[in-house]
């Protein structure tokens, strides 16, 4: 969208948790063991980019996007950070990327026109080829996800009345724009917000969410075919102005999901700023404890039934209950969060603050 061109958190977040149940699946290997706390354990940078994309692998490894076409990688658990940034994309705004493993990753630069492009790696960022640039001044593309390691989508603000969908099947060597015709109408002003890389989220093979604000109401778009037909649901989140409506979305399964956002001004409050859906978007319903404050960024945590973290730049709250309720549980500023399948969680967001969730 064009309008977005730690210490005291050991004690805290670690009682916070302390009584979430493991899912079952890891019940087993939990018994008997001492509760795990966890806290942010910020790591140094060496950047001052602002990272608005980030996505986790494990523990080890992680990949960030952000200002000044800057991307860094770490495959030590952030000790040392490697700046693998594409030359071409200099001076660009690389807000989302996706990553396979620690070799091969896919980022996005937003952008009117030729600004949007998608660059890939297959060796770590050592080498990125350009593998799509927006040839249409009028698109402006805001995230990108993927299904699986071959098949992903990328979203534009609305061209001629409706949302464009950027397919590849190829794992990002090539992208094709899906039809238009599963689309519905956008509302007057209705855009996505490239402000955490959660406007487009997946989960599992074939079904994916898109959020939106800017019009009258906030919604998301569910398409269950990889983005050929799309359903719309208006959202509790608070829209009706440019700077409001739902900035990110995650899902743990097919059915459960989150979205979060509300007014990004920070002069500005933002009630009813959380909700979520346990059918997989038919229908959203408010948060009944909504966090305090926007929140641009949200991310299950593996293996924690029903707790998630909710991240923006007045800091991070904790839900123990599927969303319903969050809870204020550090101060620091970050624009979004990702947890990867070994249970570990990364944010980064402005001033180069990237941070792992210790356990």
């Amino acid at each position: 969208m064009r309008l977005l061109a730690v210490g005291m958190c050991a004690a805290v977040l670690g009682a916070a948790l302390a009584g979430v149940p493991a899912a079952p699946e890891a019940r087993a290997a939990d018994a008997g063991a001492a509760r795990p706390t966890l806290r942010w354990d910020l790591k140094d940078s060496g950047t001052d980019a602002r990272f608005r994309g980030l996505a986790a692998v494990s523990r080890s490894t992680a990949w960030a996007s952000g200002s000044k076409g800057t991307v860094l990688r770490t495959t030590d658990g952030g000790r040392s950070w490697r700046n693998v940034s594409p030359p071409a994309a200099a001076g660009l705004e690389l807000r989302d990327i996706e990553a396979f493993d620690a070799r091969r990753a896919v980022a996005l630069s937003i952008g009117e026109g030729e600004d949007s492009r998608v660059f890939r790696t297959e060796d770590g960022g050592a080498t990125w080829t350009e593998t799509f640039r927006n040839p249409d001044p009028r698109a402006f593309y805001d995230c990108l996800t993927f299904f699986d390691r071959r098949h992903g989508l990328a979203m534009s603000d609305p061209v001629d009345g409706r949302f464009r969908i950027l397919s590849t099947a190829d794992g990002g060597r090539s992208w094709r724009v899906l039809p238009d015709a599963g689309m519905p109408a956008a509302l007057p002003g209705e855009a996505g917000f490239a402000a955490s890389g959660q406007c487009l989220v997946s989960a599992g093979p074939r079904d994916v969410w898109m959020a939106t604000g800017g019009g009258a109401t906030a919604r998301v778009l569910h398409s269950g075919d990889r983005g050929l037909n799309w359903t719309v649901t208006d959202t509790t989140v608070p829209a009706g102005e440019g700077a409001k409506g739902v900035f990110g979305l995650a899902f743990r399964d097919r059915r459960h999901g989150i979205a979060v956002g509300g007014d990004y001004r920070a002069d500005q409050a933002s009630p009813r700023a959380a909700a979520v859906t346990g059918d997989g978007g038919r229908a959203w319903a408010a948060a009944q404890t909504p966090p305090a404050a926007y929140r641009s960024g949200v991310a299950w945590l593996p293996h924690r039934h029903g707790a998630a973290l909710a991240v923006g730049p007045t800091g991070t709250d904790l839900s123990t209950d599927g969303g319903r309720s969050w809870r204020p549980v550090d101060p620091g500023s970050f624009d979004t969060v990702d947890c990867a399948s070994d249970g570990s969680c990364w944010a980064s967001g402005e001033k180069g603050r990237i941070a792992r969730l210790r356990r």
